[in-house]
């Protein structure tokens, strides 16, 4: 039996006409319609379809812009590879002795609004001492943002490791305002590396290599193809005998160094090339100053002379 009864406070054979569709649309293809307002004949564009296909392409050129500004800044705050961020942009004293020219766009890609950031990791045990004479080169040619960092491998380094690239430029925080990006990371790597552009190039290994990569930027590489290829021979012979050979080894590369340089002021004639960075810094680097003949000396005394050279020295004491 039910606790309490209620009256029906409405008839019980009201109908509700529940809809079947969310919304209808008129048929455009139904015979003796007016299609007019819905499709257009030969071939033309809806003028609503066109503005909503040029808002997407408003859209989403917006958004590429938006994404190279926040891949801009993330490079402000950190760098990959890398945990301690010291900014800093040299500006090398001396005036450079290389007049070519080099198309950046060519040889590193179109510029597409993010900074060209050539990163290159090195062994602290090891410094690329060509590779800062280039960067000094480079910052006579290009606006050169260059920074320093430390890898959490590496728990510390001396200070001038830290300083080699130069003082802090004050608009560092402005990437825009430079074509350069140079980036060096001092990590436990087994073999120098360098990487700029991991979808349109593979790393470069090497400190000979990445020497060489650097030069092109120069524009200042030999046309004739003997004396590109007398200093590739050069290049090879400091790197793997001067620098990594016994005593022996390097014994006879700087009896083949004074030879050549009794003949002229530099190892490729009279022009200062690629060549002279890389077989001055090894016979620093290896310590074999004191004990080079008269002409490797000299030679070594005029590399001086061009202040190039000025970055290498206090990593050296």
């Amino acid at each position: 039996m039910p606790m309490y009864q209620v009256k029906p406070v409405s008839p019980g054979d009201i109908k509700i006409d529940l809809p079947t569709c969310m919304y209808k649309l008129p048929n455009i293809h139904a015979q003796g319609m007016n299609c007019s307002e819905h499709a257009l004949q030969n071939g033309e564009v809806d003028p609503a379809l066109k503005a909503l296909e040029d808002r997407q392409d408003e859209v989403l050129r917006r958004l590429y812009e938006l994404k190279t500004m926040v891949d801009g800044l993330t490079k402000t705050v950190s760098t990959p590879d890398a945990d301690l961020d010291a900014t800093t942009l040299s500006h090398a004293p001396a005036e450079s002795v290389f007049r070519g020219t080099a198309d950046l766009d060519s040889l590193l890609g179109k510029d597409l609004g993010a900074l060209r950031d050539i990163v290159i990791n090195a062994n602290p045990a090891r410094p690329p001492l060509s590779l800062l004479v280039l960067h000094g080169l480079l910052c006579q040619r290009y606006q050169v943002l260059s920074s320093v960092h430390l890898h959490s491998s590496v728990s510390a380094v001396p200070s001038p490791l830290m300083s080699c690239l130069g003082p802090r430029h004050i608009d560092s925080y402005a990437r825009h305002r430079f074509q350069l990006g140079f980036t060096l990371i001092w990590k436990d790597v087994s073999k120098l590396q360098m990487k700029f552009s991991t979808q349109n190039m593979c790393p470069i290994e090497g400190e000979a290599n990445v020497a060489r990569f650097l030069f092109r930027l120069l524009g200042a590489e030999p046309q004739d193809p003997v004396a590109a290829t007398q200093m590739d021979s050069w290049i090879d012979t400091a790197v793997f005998q001067l620098a990594e050979g016994g005593n022996k080894e390097r014994a006879a590369v700087l009896r083949s160094l004074n030879g050549a340089l009794g003949r002229s002021p530099w190892l490729l004639g009279q022009e200062f090339s690629l060549a002279d960075v890389v077989c001055a810094c090894c016979v620093l680097q290896a310590g074999q100053t004191a004990s080079a003949p008269a002409n490797v000396q000299r030679w070594l005394k005029s590399c001086q002379n061009l202040g190039h050279f000025d970055c290498v020295y206090p990593l050296l004491q």
